[in-house]
């Protein structure tokens, strides 16, 4: 059953070496302005001429300087590898899973202490591409975050249940299963709406939301469906959202704001910075419960896998349908399918009897990485429409 388990993980990186395209890393023009509704969508492109005329203007000034050629020359050379290895960041994942599985003990020093670094590395290296004027635009218009807040703790649930009683799965199973689509949404989310050209701000505020709606959210849902009450610890929380999530991106935004130049210098290194913290954060809670992971049946492999593919899918097109544009319904995808699978975990360890009930928030860890980041990868190949970032949300 091990090897099934680990050959069934290592398909899915295949699809990630199809969505490889050509892309630029992005190098903001000095200043660091925040961008309207209008420039959001179209900022990679506009910020990319704007490098490039600079550039081209900097070799009109001294065309001898050999120096500056090869400069250039290096960046480029940098720009296309980063490029590379953020398209291929499914591969990224599966490998470090495979290897965490393989070997857990390889990732025994990532300790809480680390855990907790890389999450903030992670924020901090999306906060920098953000302004507070994008956080007034969005908090301008709340229907979206109410969107996705409804999707995170009224579908996902439900989709858990009909999808763990379809497969027929034990009480214990199934009362994990509805753990994790009971639980919100994770911090590798905003990454992966990085990634696919979606609302970063947009995604920071849903993290934020539902991340405080958990503690009130999970335990109602888990009393109502399953009969049980599951403690969460709301004081812990919020301050763990506070530590993790909103100051790393209050000092990107700040750092963005009073130190451009330094950020225009850092800029390019943030997607791969970003894609090397998921890696770990994934490889380190894999490490932890690979036993588990490796056991579990292909009878509670596909419903998990299904969960977070149909979460994404309707997360998508639910938004869509009901007057959102491209960019937020990308966006409320990504964060609907993206749960925080390792917090599922923690609170089936700690407050459900049956061990078999965080056997599916572990096998969730895998499933959700791997789901969010296919989806980033395609629609980052995807172009967005011009345009349709102006609907009204």
């Amino acid at each position: 059953m091990r090897t099934v388990s680990i050959v069934s993980l290592l398909l899915l990186p295949s699809i990630g070496e199809a969505f490889a395209p050509s892309l630029r890393v992005v190098v903001p023009t000095t200043g660091a302005t925040a961008l309207s509704k209008k420039q959001y969508v179209s900022s990679s492109s506009m910020a990319f001429k704007s490098s490039s005329s600079s550039l081209r203007m900097s070799d009109a000034v001294s065309p001898d300087s050999e120096e500056q050629t090869f400069g250039q020359k290096a960046f480029d050379v940098y720009s296309k590898t980063a490029d590379i290895a953020t398209n291929l960041f499914p591969l990224w994942t599966v490998i470090f899973t495979a290897w965490a599985l393989k070997k857990p003990q390889d990732f025994a020093w990532f300790t809480t202490k680390y855990f907790t670094a890389g999450l903030a590395a992670l924020m901090l290296s999306m906060g920098i591409t953000l302004t507070p004027k994008d956080f007034v635009e969005v908090a301008s218009e709340p229907k979206s975050v109410l969107m996705q807040f409804s999707l995170c703790y009224l579908m996902m649930p439900a989709l858990a249940f009909f999808l763990g009683k379809a497969a027929g799965l034990s009480p214990a199973l199934l009362a994990g299963m509805v753990l994790v689509g009971s639980i919100n949404g994770g911090q590798a989310s905003n990454l992966c709406t990085y990634i696919a050209k979606g609302n970063v701000a947009l995604s920071v505020l849903m993290t934020t939301a539902t991340t405080l709606g958990a503690i009130f959210m999970t335990p109602l849902i888990c009393k109502g469906v399953l009969g049980t009450v599951v403690p969460v610890d709301a004081v812990g929380i919020a301050k763990s959202t506070m530590q993790v999530v909103l100051a790393p991106i209050a000092i990107g935004m700040t750092t963005n704001k009073f130190f451009p130049k330094f950020v225009k210098a850092i800029l390019p290194i943030t997607p791969v910075v970003g894609v090397l913290s998921t890696c770990l954060l994934v490889a380190s809670a894999v490490a932890q419960v690979a036993d588990p992971i490796l056991s579990a049946g292909w009878s509670l492999q596909i419903p998990v896998m299904l969960l977070h593919l149909v979460g994404g899918l309707v997360g998508y097109w639910l938004p869509k349908l009901t007057g959102f544009d491209e960019v937020t319904s990308r966006t409320m995808a990504i964060e609907t399918s993206m749960k925080s699978s390792a917090f599922g975990f923690l609170l089936a360890k700690l407050h459900f009897g049956d061990y078999a009930a965080r056997v599916p928030s572990a096998v969730s860890v895998v499933w959700m990485a791997l789901t969010g980041s296919i989806l980033a990868v395609i629609w980052r190949y995807v172009p967005v429409k011009d345009g349709s970032d102006m609907k009204k949300q």
